[in-house]
C-alpha cells in the first residue's frame, strides 16, 4: 500500500491523503488508460440486459438467474490495463452472472473533470465505481434523486457490510448523510489493521545510528541531535558530505509525524487542520495555534541548519526514489522504505516527546478512509443485484479474491496456510513493479475502492514486518478517539467550501515561507489576523455543527 497523495474536504486533505495512497500502490504517474468518450446511459444493443423482479438469488451464487448487464463509470490508476478484459472481472462475471460494462475508465487526472461533466450533463451510466466521489456530491445528488439512496438495500442485500456496520458503529455514522440517507459504498481499512491506518512514517537508518552510537530518538531534542549527526558525523563512511539527514516527497507528511509533540492534531488525520483544544474542549483550528507556531519554528530550524532536504516543496518522486537508492537518507517519511527504495536498513521512529511533554501519534486515519466508492444512480435497473454484487468484496472471500486474485495464477498459498503473490508478481520477469503486475489481473492499485482492506489479504507495504514493528512503537500514543470525514448540509457545503478554498490555501502557503525562512515569524500575528479575517469563525461553525451531527447521529 503506497498510501500517498489524493477527502471530501479541502481541511481533510493535509493529512489523510497521505493514508488515501496507502490502500492503493499508485505510483503517481499520469495514466496512459483512454477513457471511452460519450455519455451511455442505457444497455449496450445486444446485452442481456433483464429486469430484477424474478430473477434475483437473495443468496449464494449466482447473483442472477439470467445474465445481466450493468454498465459503470470508474477511475483508473496509472498502471491500469481494460478492465472489460481483466481476469478479476470475468472470473467474478461467471459466478455471478453479471457483466459489467465499464463503458467509461477513466484516468485519474481525469477523473474529476469527468464526473462532473457526466454528472451536469446527465449523461451517466448506472454506477460510478473508484470515482473519488466527494461527500458533497453525494450530498447534493443523493438530495436531487440521482444518486439512490442505500439504507434499505443494504439492510437487506449487504449482510458483509451490515455486519461491519453493525461491530464498528463509528464506520455506520460517517456513511450516513445529514439527511439520514447512505448514498455510496465506503473503502473500509479494517480496524485490527492499524498499520495501514497510519500510513507514512518518519523511518531512520538504523545502520547510521549504529556507527555513530547513538539509540533511537525519543523526545524532540534527541530528534534534532540525531538528525545534526548525520549531517556531520560522516555515517556512511565515505569521506563525502552527501548525507541527507531527513527527506520526504510529501511535506505534510513531516510535519503530520511532528503535530502530536506539540499536542496537536488530537483527533487523527481525517479531521485536517482541526481538532479539539484541551483547555477549552472546543473545537481548535491549529495552524492559528501558538504550538502551531512553535512546531514550524522547530522546522524551520532544521531547514535553516540543513537537516530537511530542501527540495522537499518541490520534489519530482522518481528522482526521490532514486537517491534513496543511493543511500543518502538518514531519515525519511513514507512506507516502509524496502518497498520503495529497496533498503532493509530502516526502522521507525517512536512517537516523539514535544518540548512541553506532549507525545502522541496522530497521523492516524479513521477506519472509514474514503466514502464515495461505489455509488449508484437512478438509471441503475437492478439495484438490488448490484447491491449484492458489491458486498461480496466486504466478505472474506471476496476480499481474498479482490487482493489476491486466483490460487496458482495470482497467489500461492504456503505451508502454514498463509496466502502469497507468485514470482510473476513479486519478481517480475518484465521488469514490472508490484502495481503493474498485479493490475494486469486485478483492480486495487490506486485506491478508493469499495471495500476492506484486511492485513492477511493486503500484501502492500503497510503488511510488512517492519512496518507492523513501526506501528506497534506509535499504537501507544495514538488520539484517544480519531474522527472519520464528516458530512455537511448543501447549505453548509457552499460556504464551509469557500471558507476552505481560501483559508487552506492560504495556510499551506504560509506555512511553506515560515518553514523555509521566507517570511519571519515576526508576521505571525499578521498571518493569524488575515486567517480571522477571511471568515476562520464561520469555518470553525459550520465544522462544529458537522460534529455535533456526528456525535448525535
Amino acid at each position: 500500500m503506497k498510501f500517498k497523495r489524493r477527502v471530501s474536504t479541502l481541511v481533510a486533505s493535509l493529512l489523510v491523503i497521505a493514508v488515501l495512497a496507502g490502500c492503493s500502490g499508485n505510483n503517481g504517474n499520469a495514466s496512459n488508460t483512454p477513457s471511452n468518450s460519450g455519455g451511455n446511459t442505457g444497455a449496450s444493443a445486444g446485452n442481456e440486459t433483464k429486469p430484477a423482479a424474478g430473477n434475483l438469488n437473495e443468496t449464494g451464487m449466482p447473483i442472477v438467474k439470467d445474465k445481466i448487464t450493468i454498465q459503470m463509470l470508474t477511475g483508473k490508476p496509472p498502471a491500469a490495463t481494460d478492465w472489460n478484459k481483466l481476469m478479476l472481472w470475468t472470473e467474478y462475471e461467471k459466478m455471478t452472472n453479471i457483466h459489467i460494462d465499464w463503458v467509461d475508465q477513466v484516468p485519474f487526472a481525469n477523473l474529476a473533470e469527468k464526473r462532473n461533466l457526466v454528472l451536469a450533463g446527465g449523461e451517466y451510466t448506472e454506477a460510478f465505481f473508484t470515482s473519488q466521489m466527494p461527500i458533497s456530491d453525494l450530498i447534493k445528488y443523493g438530495a436531487e434523486g440521482v444518486f439512490l439512496p442505500l439504507n434499505d438495500l443494504i439492510d437487506k442485500y449487504a449482510p458483509n457490510l451490515k455486519r461491519i456496520f453493525e461491530q464498528y458503529p463509528a464506520i455506520k455514522k460517517g456513511s450516513v448523510m445529514p439527511d439520514g440517507k447512505i448514498y455510496s459504498f465506503p473503502t473500509i481499512v479494517d480496524p485490527e489493521f492499524p498499520s495501514a491506518l497510519t500510513g507514512g512514517k518518519i523511518w531512520i537508518n538504523k545502520q547510521w545510528l549504529e556507527t555513530l552510537g547513538l539509540s533511537e530518538p525519543q523526545t524532540i531534542d534527541d530528534f534534532y541531535k540525531m538528525l545534526k549527526q548525520f549531517k556531520e558525523g560522516d555515517p556512511n563512511r565515505n569521506g563525502k558530505a552527501d548525507e541527507v539527514p531527513l527527506s520526504s516527497y510529501w511535506m505534510p507528511g513531516i510535519e503530520g509525524y511532528l503535530r502530536g509533540s506539540w499536542g496537536l492534531g488530537n483527533r487523527g488525520a481525517h479531521a485536517g487542520n482541526f481538532d479539539l483544544d484541551p483547555a477549552t474542549g472546543k473545537v481548535r483550528f491549529i495552524p492559528t495555534d501558538k504550538k502551531y507556531k512553535e512546531m514550524l519554528q522547530f522546522m524551520n530550524k532544521l531547514y535553516t541548519e540543513n537537516l530537511i532536504d530542501h527540495n522537499v516543496y518541490a520534489v519530482d518522486y522518481a528522482k526521490y526514489i532514486a537517491e534513496g537508492t543511493k543511500g543518502v537518507y538518514g531519515a525519511m517519511w513514507g512506507v516502509d522504505p524496502a518497498t520503495t527504495i529497496k533498503k532493509d536498513s530502516y526502522i521507525g521512529s517512536p512517537a516523539l516527546e514535544g518540548p512541553d511533554g506532549d507525545r502522541m501519534y496522530t497521523a492516524i486515519a479513521a477506519p472509514q478512509l474514503w466514502t464515495g466508492g461505489l455509488v449508484l444512480t437512478d438509471r441503475a435497473k437492478n439495484p438490488e443485484a448490484l447491491v449484492r454484487w458489491i458486498d461480496h468484496f466486504y466478505g472474506e472471500e471476496g476480499g481474498k479474491m479482490f487482493f489476491m486474485g486466483f490460487k496458482d495464477v495470482t497467489y500461492k498459498e504456503t505451508a502454514d496456510g498463509k496466502v502469497e503473490y507468485v514470482d510473476e508478481i513479486k519478481n517480475n520477469p518484465e521488469g514490472l513493479n508490484l502495481d503493474q503486475a498485479v493490475s494486469k489481473y486485478l483492480t486495487w492499485p490506486g485506491g478508493g475502492y469499495p471495500g476492506i482492506v484486511r492485513q492477511k489479504f493486503f500484501q502492500g507495504a503497510e503488511s510488512s514486518p517492519a512496518s507492523i514493528e513501526a506501528t506497534d512503537k506509535v499504537k501507544p500514543f495514538f488520539p484517544e478517539e480519531v474522527w472519520p470525514p464528516f458530512s455537511f448540509t448543501s447549505e453548509e457545503n457552499d460556504t464551509f467550501t469557500a471558507r476552505a478554498t481560501d483559508i487552506e490555501a492560504y495556510v499551506t502557503e504560509m506555512t511553506a515561507k515560515f518553514v523555509t525562512g521566507k517570511n519571519p515569524f515576526s508576521e505571525w500575528d499578521k498571518y493569524v489576523k488575515t486567517i480571522n479575517d477571511m471568515g476562520l469563525e464561520e469555518y470553525i461553525k459550520i465544522f462544529t455543527q458537522a460534529l455535533d451531527r456526528y456525535k448525535n447521529s
